[in-house]
């Protein structure tokens, strides 16, 4: 008998051991398994319970840290073939199919086979995602995607677990593992954008008085839910203008205060829905039947009144009713002065050096409005204003006109694009403009006549400095001789430089007769 003890329990160990050893997906896939409650009430349409077998040797299974990650890549010793994408190495290979088309290695991890869509070899990952107690598996390439119906799904976070697979052969190789929390809810989740003109950081939520700010509401609605929705935005700005709805996504507001405004907004959407049952209708006291009343609700031959049946006013259809749903978004916003406008009033040339012919000068005079600028910079670029040539930033002292001059250096002739900005700490206002700069030829007419002109003036310059001091070291006091010789020489140079005075100066010339007669009698 003790003998026959035994036999009983090497059958039950031997029995136990593949139980023991075979591995669960939920062994494989994480370690945080949901309860039987979360389990029994998440059930989600297409997916498989963890508690299935999961086929450890088509897919082996690598814990963290296992030096194999490193090469899992590199076809991990499976082949001399370094690279990933080679989708054709065994595309051509019959893989050893059976008469039904099905080989015993194209399949998932849990057994199931592999759906033969069109160009289904070339699909090198296999996908384990992993939620909520349950599996899903897909064939794929570098990406894939998969939607989750949360129509039973607790509200809250939740984890998803993604395992890779990719498969090459006959052989299948762990190359990635994943997590990330997502998000289950009644709300809409609602993002706003803000966009202003001039303003300089529109992510630090200041903004500029007495221009329009742009806002645009943003829906994430990966399941397409709110498609045939009706959405209403109903907005307050927080400067006592009241509530603004609208069926627009977007708007604009323009605050004419400085200060802080609290920004709300609220989005309606009204999705059509099931209808709920109607409650039952309450039960009046009846009287006790008679034997021939009693008789009569029995035959079937008495037609009853149509439509007073619950059951069948709940399967009506009632195309009115809907599925309202609400998403809200709060902000901070803060108005401050800027600058709103800058235009540019007047361009002048300006003559350049005859050692620089290819320049040209041009003076832009601008003018803005709003706060008082602290830079400018010009951006010079070409004729389409997209490929840039020059970029030239300076520091700016402008009074409360607003009223500057900015100099520009243009090399040759062309068109070009001007692009000039004023800025501040807060704001940044744009204009642009196209410029014609002519040709600088030193050999053309112009050019010619300007470097003559040039010319003409510095010998006058020249001629004039020299007669001055020439008139000066000759003006010192002496003594008067009776050297007729003396006299006819001083007075004559007197007279020389008087009129070389009169001809360059005209404005300077000595009115007084008396020593017009006096030169006039010493060179008589």
């Amino acid at each position: 008998m003790e003998c026959l003890y035994y036999f009983l329990g090497f059958l039950l160990l031997a029995a136990r051991l593949p139980l023991d050893a075979a591995k669960r997906f939920h062994d494989v896939l994480g370690n945080e398994r949901p309860s039987a409650y979360m389990r029994e009430h998440n059930q989600l349409n297409g997916w498989s319970s963890d508690e299935n077998d999961w086929n450890e040797k088509l897919y082996p299974v690598w814990k963290r840290g296992d030096m194999r990650w490193k090469n899992s890549w590199k076809e991990a010793g499976l082949s001399a073939d370094p690279y990933v994408y080679n989708w054709t190495a065994w595309s051509e290979d019959s893989d050893g199919e059976n008469g039904t088309g099905q080989s015993h290695h194209n399949v998932f991890p849990d057994g199931k086979p592999f759906p033969h869509h069109p160009g289904w070899r070339r699909w090198n990952f296999i996908y384990v995602f992993h939620t909520l107690g349950q599996y899903f598996q897909k064939l794929g390439r570098c990406s894939v995607r998969v939607s989750v119906n949360t129509a039973n799904v607790t509200l809250g976070p939740q984890l998803m677990e993604v395992t890779v697979y990719r498969r090459h052969g006959r052989a299948y190789v762990p190359i990635a593992q994943v997590k990330d929390v997502y998000v289950v809810t009644d709300q809409i989740p609602v993002f706003v954008t803000m966009f202003q003109k001039n303003d300089r950081n529109s992510s630090d939520e200041t903004f500029l008085k007495d221009l329009p700010i742009m806002f645009d509401v943003l829906i994430h609605d990966p399941s397409h839910f709110l498609n045939y929705s009706t959405i209403n935005y109903k907005w307050s700005f927080g400067d006592n203008t009241g509530l603004f709805v609208s069926t627009n996504h977007t708007v604009n507001h323009t605050y004419v205060l400085n200060g802080t405004f609290s920004l709300n907004l609220t989005v309606k959407a009204a999705a059509p829905g099931p209808c709920p049952p109607p409650p039952p209708p309450p039960r009046p006291s009846k009287p006790t039947p008679s034997l021939a009343t009693t008789l009569k609700s029995y035959d079937s031959n008495t037609p009853g009144p149509a439509g007073d049946n619950p059951l069948e006013l709940s399967r009506i259809p009632d195309e009115n009713c809907q599925i309202n749903r609400y998403g809200h978004f709060q902000a901070t916003i803060t108005i401050v002065e800027g600058i709103l406008e800058v235009n540019i009033i007047q361009m002048t040339d300006v003559l350049m050096p005859v050692p620089w012919p290819e320049s040209s000068l041009i003076d832009f005079v601008v003018t803005c409005q709003g706060s008082i600028p602290t830079e400018v910079c010009t951006i010079i670029s070409d004729p389409t204003c997209e490929i840039t040539q020059n970029t030239v930033c300076s520091p700016v002292d402008v009074d409360e006109m607003c009223l500057l001059t900015v100099r520009r250096t243009f090399n040759g002739s062309g068109t070009y694009c001007v692009n000039l900005t004023l800025g501040d700490d807060t704001s940044l206002a744009l204009t642009s403009t196209l410029i014609s700069v002519p040709d600088r030829d030193p050999a053309s007419p112009l050019r010619m006549a300007n470097s003559a002109l040039i010319s003409v003036g510095c010998l006058a310059i020249f001629v004039t400095v020299i007669s001055l001091l020439v008139y000066k070291k000759h003006k010192e006091y002496n003594p008067i001789e009776n050297s007729p010789g003396n006299v006819v020489r001083s007075k004559g140079l007197s007279v020389f430089l008087n009129r070389a005075k009169a001809v360059f100066f005209p404005g300077n010339q000595e009115k007084d007769p008396l020593l017009k007669n006096q030169e006039f009698k010493g060179v008589s």
